[in-house]
């Protein structure tokens, strides 16, 4: 079977996340004339990777967890294929895909790769085992309903938020959940060490086993291909029925395997989301930002940084100049019922703060509410942090893009928080904290 051109520009996003999906709307507002297809063996539609916990949890339906609904895309002329992207061919301009039995070619002008990313494996033995798996999509969360009903005791390997999230969706059912992580204390090379502290006492508080400092040796085999027990660098068996490999994740590049689009750690491009490849374009979670000569190269996998991407990429295929600028950093998760928002330079603990980098910190007696200031050497906030405590963004990003001063942002603390109603205000003890380490 072979797609052909028509007349028009045909443009082609492999990949139908957060990335591709803003790619092709924010084309077609300023395209209405070319032809737009979006290619995914994942799903037929776009949804909220972050929902999966949720539906796993009965809080949602799949339904609910699509950011558009199914008709948008037939709205806006925008084809959806269901399929693996195969091979791409640059010279010819086209794609070889596959689905189930059958194969084809579709042809493009304008190639976008948003594939996003996929779980990070180390060569542990046993990690193809059955009943291993990570936390990524659709597939994966079918894939632990199917066997939840067999799991008593399910073994985590890795922190940071895919970790939480799987070892909360285990504990909701009642299973026993056991957390390996590697790091000293939770998430630490993210967080400074008194919120990754306090973050880690709030898991172990809720029920959930969570061991630092520990690796996965192996996984071991119950004879059947299936996981039965995990070794840990101390040599301890933990035996169990699941396993989460939950430690990070990489950029998606099996698509392109053959081809002459040049990778490094993601696919190459600079700041306009163009490939080192005449008419290929990527984006979100597999785009890897080439950067001046001695700077690591930049990968960013956020779901507001794949729409950012998105935003960008569609003026740029629709001929307009523009260039990608991911402004102030921002991250927000909620750690059981710890919420935690950053913005700006944060230093986490498992790496130095850069020289004249002061930090000012309060934490209530409770030890669930926390605040820190991060201050450049001329005494300006460079970055926030807050822990069970909800801090305004744009209020935030705007104390560091004016280059507040500490004591202006203590004389407005109020003016950033957006608790509900009835809620606790901490802004006195934290102003009274902070202007005393000043």
């Amino acid at each position: 079977m072979l797609f052909k051109r028509k007349d028009g520009r045909h443009v082609v996003i492999i990949g139908n996340g957060i990335a591709g999906v803003t790619t092709a709307l924010a084309l077609r507002r300023r395209d209405r004339r070319c032809r737009i297809t979006i290619i995914s063996a994942e799903s037929d539609h776009i949804y909220s990777r972050p929902a999966l916990m949720y539906i796993y949890m009965g809080h949602m339906k799949y339904q609910n967890t699509k950011p558009y609904e199914d008709r948008v895309w037939r709205k806006n002329r925008i084809d959806l294929v269901r399929a693996w992207v195969t091979s791409i061919d640059t010279a010819g301009k086209a794609l070889h895909c596959d689905w189930t039995d059958k194969q084809w070619t579709i042809d493009y002008d304008q190639l976008v790769i948003a594939t996003g990313s996929t779980p990070n494996k180390f060569g542990w033995p046993g990690q193809d085992l059955d009943r291993v798996q990570g936390l990524y999509d659709l597939q994966d969360l079918a894939a632990l309903e199917a066997i939840s009903d067999q799991i008593e005791t399910g073994v985590i390997v890795g922190g940071g938020l895919i970790g939480i999230e799987l070892a909360e969706m285990l504990h909701s059912r009642g299973k026993r959940v056991v957390i390996l992580s590697r790091e000293e204390s939770y998430w630490d090379n993210a967080m400074p060490r008194e919120e990754s502290l306090m973050v880690g006492e709030v898991i172990r508080e809720a029920g959930i086993e969570l061991r630092t400092g520990t690796e996965l040796k192996e996984i071991v085999d119950d004879g059947h291909g299936r996981a039965c027990a995990v070794i840990t660098g101390d040599g301890e068996r933990i035996d169990c029925q699941f396993v989460g490999l939950t430690a990070g994740v990489r950029p998606n590049l099996s698509a392109l395997d053959g081809s002459d689009i040049p990778t490094g750690r993601g696919v190459l491009c600079d700041y306009s989301l163009r490939t080192q490849v005449d008419d290929v374009f990527t984006a979100g979670d597999c785009a890897e930002f080439v950067t001046p000569e001695g700077e690591r190269n930049v990968i960013e996998q956020l779901w507001y940084t794949g729409r950012m991407h998105g935003e960008v990429l569609g003026q740029v295929l629709a001929g307009e100049d523009a260039t990608y600028d991911r402004g102030i950093w921002f991250n927000s998760a909620k750690f059981v019922d710890l919420e935690w928002h950053t913005y700006g330079q944060v230093p986490p603990a498992g790496r130095p703060a850069p020289d004249g980098v002061k930090q000012l910190y309060w934490q209530a007696d409770d030890a669930r509410h926390a605040f820190r200031l991060v201050l450049d050497a001329d005494g300006c906030v460079i970055g926030v942090n807050a822990m069970g405590i909800r801090y305004r963004h744009r209020v935030c990003e705007r104390w560091i893009a004016e280059k507040r001063t500490a004591t202006d942002v203590l004389a407005n603390l109020a003016e950033g928080n957006f608790d509900p109603e009835f809620y606790r205000r901490y802004e006195p003890q934290i102003a009274a904290s902070l202007r005393g380490q000043l």
